[in-house]
């Protein structure tokens, strides 16, 4: 099975695909007027158009098989003719706007359930989830389902509404003959039917595979430099090739049904109908006289039976890619992988900024336990450092304080309140982040700071900045605030995009700060000037840091030493050092022989 949030390749072929054909269904419920008026629309284009041959079909039998030349009645005959293509033609017009409107509106409306549903998931579908493949789901899938609402329903709703028209003017001209044009229908049922067996199968895997292609895609730009550095090139480049032939196979095998099925099969029906047609009134001739405007009418109708026949027929690929993705699209709605939400109904608020772990034993999978027991408090306004090698679960313990995953066993509480209790909105607004890796928006410095919140005015973005003392370097750019920040910050220095990041932080006035090794990417010159600005955001505010640099975090007032997911050791920085532990060979590590004086 391919690793990924949604359900795999084979579960969505066992999933019917008349249930996803209804649920794709249920979305014009909203829009039955407008349908509604489209479809009577079509029904009056479709019996002006498919009146003319029965106009034609007068005119032949009626005047000229006779040298009936009436100039009154045929004035009015032409006349008729031409005001029933002309309001065919506009009526038309105005059916096809009225679907198509409202099958735009229905993929935008789909299009924003998707992409509303992905931000409500919670990070543990993300973490199982190839990006590219969600991507993929989102755009390319969701495109494929437009084209099932835009070019295959109103299609497939016009053709049906045509044929059955042709066939009333068929038993009007001839009920016998119309009875046995009737017979055609099985085998064209037969042959979509065939297609659409066969040729799911190939949509399926070519849907697949071009998820996967977007996820190497994506993988290979986002570590560029990387693949670069280390001559990956070639091995991607053999990796996406792989994918894009199984792609390619797919799409092979299914111009090969297109090619049998489609066209072909269609036309070899409409020969055969159209001979015993012939045959039809060519025995008859020999009994009585035939006439000649039935048989035109009845062969033009023949005609305009089979084109949308073939439309329809054309159309069936479409459909067929439309389902399929629209079945990869709901799974990505049906996940149930929500981000953690508040239990209870008190709307407690944090005021203080407490926090205490209660022996809280949290794992991934469900399996590997990546923290064992954590206890521990961090009372308003203190520090509390967490230390470790890779792997210890630093990171997990932040995690689940800022609750991107719910605790397994144990308990958090915030204020001595349990952190389940606290609504999403109250916590982010109370908890600072600032992330090793800052994450920068597209758009200029200001909107990046205030992150679009209206509530936050110039002056305090200004004050936020120069509080972290990132307003020397902003002050200098040439559009101040107001420039313009590349795709994730690019064109600014990894310094430079954290000093944002921390601005950002402090624009919220935050009661708990929490720093993901806030300094690694920074320049010691920057450093420098960003550790007084580092001590006044946490001064007043119960700040949780992660460190690999212990010199970063020796004045906190209680450090946790994590090896393994447990807490081994825990105290200030001078306690650590005497008991002469995993904290003291770290440091020893950091700093060298000559540390241990200080150690003495």
């Amino acid at each position: 099975m391919i690793v990924s949030g949604v359900q795999s390749q084979d579960e969505l072929k066992q999933m019917k695909q008349w249930t996803i054909f209804k649920r794709l269904m249920s979305y014009t419920k909203p829009h039955k007027k407008r349908l509604t008026l489209a479809f009577l629309l079509l029904l009056f284009a479709t019996a002006a158009e498919l009146t003319g041959p029965i106009l034609v079909k007068t005119f032949i039998d009626d005047y000229v098989t006779p040298r009936n030349f009436e100039q009154n009645a045929l004035i009015i005959l032409a006349a008729s003719y031409i005001g029933l293509i002309l309001i065919s033609a506009v009526v038309n017009y105005i059916q096809f706007v009225l679907f198509q409107s409202v099958a735009l509106d229905i993929i935008q409306t789909l299009r924003i359930q998707v992409f509303s549903k992905v931000h409500s998931l919670g990070l543990k579908f993300f973490d199982r989830t190839p990006v590219g493949s969600l991507v993929s789901r989102i755009t390319n899938d969701t495109e494929a389902v437009k084209d099932l609402y835009v070019s295959v329903l109103s299609t497939f709703v016009q053709n049906i509404v045509f044929l059955i028209g042709i066939f009333g003017f068929m038993f009007y001209l001839n009920v016998r003959l119309a009875l046995f044009c009737l017979g055609i229908l099985p085998f064209i049922v037969v042959i979509m039917w065939l297609y659409r067996k066969y040729s799911s199968k190939s949509f399926y895997e070519m849907r697949e595979k071009l998820s996967q292609l977007n996820a190497k895609l994506n993988e290979s730009l986002q570590g560029m430099s990387i693949v670069q550095v280390f001559n990956q090139q070639r091995r991607l480049q053999k990796e996406f090739a792989v994918i894009n032939s199984e792609h390619n196979d797919a799409q092979i095998r299914n111009i090969k049904y297109n090619g049998l099925l489609l066209r072909p099969a269609v036309d070899l029906v409409y020969m055969l109908a159209l001979l015993m047609i012939l045959s039809f009134f060519g025995i008859k001739s020999l009994d009585s006289a035939v006439e000649i405007g039935v048989i035109y009418a009845f062969i033009n109708y023949l005609d305009r039976f089979f084109e949308p026949v073939n439309m329809m027929m054309m159309r069936l690929s479409l459909f067929q890619q439309a389902i399929v993705s629209a079945g990869r699209v709901f799974t990505v709605m049906d996940e149930s992988e929500f981000a953690p939400v508040k239990k209870g109904q008190q709307d407690p608020e944090i005021t203080e900024g407490k926090i205490e772990f209660k022996n809280v034993t949290f794992s991934y999978d469900e399996e590997q336990e990546v923290l064992k027991n954590i206890t521990f408090t961090a009372y308003p306004g203190q520090t509390v450092a967490l230390v470790g090698h890779t792997g210890s679960g630093k990171s997990s313990i932040i995690n689940l304080l800022i609750r991107f995953y719910d605790v397994q066993k144990g308990q958090i509480l915030i204020d001595d309140v349990p952190l389940t209790n606290y609504d999403n909105k109250e916590l982010r607004e109370k908890v600072g982040l600032v992330l090793q890796d800052p994450f920068l928006f597209v758009g200029d410095i200001s909107q990046n700071i205030r992150l679009y919140n209206k509530k936050i005015t110039d002056e305090e973005v200004e004050s936020a900045a120069q509080f972290v003392q990132a307003s020397s370097f902003i002050e200098k750019l040439p559009d101040g605030y107001h420039t313009e920040l590349g795709e994730r910050g690019a064109t600014f220095s990894s310094g430079q995009r954290q000093l944002i990041s921390f601005a950002r932080t402090m624009a919220f006035s935050p009661k708990i700060l929490i720093l993901d090794e806030a300094t690694a990417n920074i320049d010691t010159e920057t450093e420098e000037e960003i550790q007084l600005a580092l001590h006044k955001m946490r001064n007043g505010r119960t700040t949780i840091a992660i460190a690999h640099r212990l010199s970063t975090i020796q004045d906190a007032e209680l450090i946790l030493v994590l090896h393994k997911g447990e807490i081994v050791e825990r105290g200030n920085h001078q306690e650590l050092l005497r008991q002469r532990g995993l904290y003291h060979k770290m440091f020893l590590l950091q700093h060298g022989k000559d540390s241990m004086d200080e150690v003495g």
